[in-house]
């Protein structure tokens, strides 16, 4: 009888164990090679379900390889953070599962911030995401430039006005043009120029959206008259007058290029995404870390108070085989204990009243300027052409911001012939 029980107990314990490993949960989450997804990693380590593995791709080849796996309906991912813009493409070609009842149950449209869900969640009338990270276009300045008495002394004498921390795009292209000076290697700003990616596009954004510009209502597809509006091609002007008072050998700045020039004390104002910020308070990193302040996109000339919106929302892949333990994950990860040590690790989160808080908004030099603009920022077209529009934005914009060519009036013209024509053949009723 014993060896019989201790054949019985032995075939039960193998069973348990066939048990545990087919209950055992492993999810992959995708997304790009940056600081945030190693604080990511950090976070999901303490997911206490499942073993969760943040992949990582380099930026240049993270939507290719995103795309190559949704399009060969791939199972290797369970979930992913992908751009707000991927939104159209990710819903419309079936690759993303429907979070509508999900945000619905949540009551996230509350929870978040509204402006994260618009452009991170939401495509037509329901919701593919659930934002994860915050992120949009800010400012970072020389505390000690701007307070030095005799640069405040002779900049009120010139412009009449106070030096301090820009409240309008007036005061922002004033201050740089004030700290150009050659003969002293000193410059105004380090601005987005690159013509790859999203780079010029989402700094020409940024004026953009201040000024009462826009870049179509997504709508109706009306393009011509608000692409190249009166106050699109006024804050075109000025973002190229912008760039005139960039270091030499600006004409290919991204966010390494911008937070470079601040660090080496070339520049009065750099302007980046916040998700590069964290660098520029370390001194390993920035010699001029503790002189260095962050502002929030000033205003336009008409009180239009926006900017541009980075950062990404996390959706469940379609073709996951583990869909209901990824909608478990999204269950913890919205959590406001979660969200909370998300902050903590350096993630940017977009719950709202975690974003109020006094205790986030004094956490780093940043975060005040962080909450403020994650309540005021506007995205690009979210469509599944949304490649093919961004591409011919930034080879609209180079030539004219970076080389002078034409005016501003006369490139947002052909911008928007040139995006009619893509949208009308794409089957939308753009005009």
């Amino acid at each position: 009888m014993r060896n019989a029980t201790k054949g019985i107990l032995a075939g039960l314990g193998l069973m348990l164990a066939s048990s545990t490993s087919v209950m055992a949960q492993e999810l992959t989450i995708l997304w790009a090679e940056w600081d945030p997804a190693n604080y990511l990693q950090e976070l999901v380590n303490e997911y206490p379900d499942a073993t969760v593995t943040v992949e990582t791709v380099p930026w240049p080849d993270f939507q290719t390889k995103a795309f190559t796996e949704f399009n060969a309906q791939g199972s290797a991912y369970d979930l992913v953070v992908g751009d707000s813009q991927w939104l159209g493409a990710g819903s419309t070609q079936g690759h993303y599962v429907d979070l509508t009842d999900f945000v619905a149950a949540n009551n996230l449209t509350e929870v978040m911030a509204p402006a994260t869900m618009e452009y991170y969640s939401k495509y037509g009338d329901k919701y593919w995401s659930v934002p994860l990270e915050g992120d949009a276009l800010g400012w970072a300045y020389r505390k000690d430039w701007f307070e030095n008495p005799e640069e405040m002394a002779n900049f009120k004498a010139k412009y009449g006005y106070d030096l301090a921390v820009p409240q309008t795009f007036q005061q922002l292209i004033d201050i740089a043009e004030f700290f150009t000076r050659p003969e002293q290697n000193m410059y105004g700003a380090a601005t987005y120029t690159m013509n790859a990616g999203d780079a010029i596009v989402m700094g020409v954004e940024n004026s953009v959206f201040a000024y009462g510009g826009s870049f179509g209502d997504y709508t109706t597809f009306k393009v011509s008259g608000e692409v190249n509006s009166a106050e699109s091609v006024k804050a075109l002007e000025d973002y190229r007058k912008l760039y005139t008072f960039n270091p030499p050998g600006s004409g290919n700045s991204f966010f390494v290029e911008t937070n470079t020039a601040l660090a080496q004390g070339l520049v009065a104002m750099s302007m980046n995404y916040f998700a590069f910020f964290p660098s520029l308070i370390n001194e390993a990193t920035n010699p001029h870390a503790a002189n260095t302040g962050f502002f929030a996109n000033p205003k336009g000339p008409s009180g239009d108070d926006f900017a541009a919106l980075g950062g990404q929302g996390i959706s469940v892949v379609t073709y996951s085989q583990n869909q209901e333990a990824a909608m478990k994950f999204l269950e913890w990860f919205i959590r406001e204990d979660v969200q909370t040590r998300w902050a903590e690790l350096g993630g940017y989160t977009c719950h709202a009243a975690l974003l109020e808080s006094e205790a986030f908004r004094t956490a780093t030099p940043y975060n005040e300027a962080f909450y403020q603009t994650m309540f005021k920022v506007r995205d690009f077209w979210a469509l599944p052409e949304y490649a093919e529009l961004l591409t011919e934005a930034a080879d609209t914009f180079y030539p004219y911001v970076v080389n002078g060519e034409g005016t501003a009036q006369e490139t947002l013209d052909k911008l928007a012939e040139s995006w009619v024509d893509t949208l009308k053949t794409a089957g939308y009723a753009a005009e």
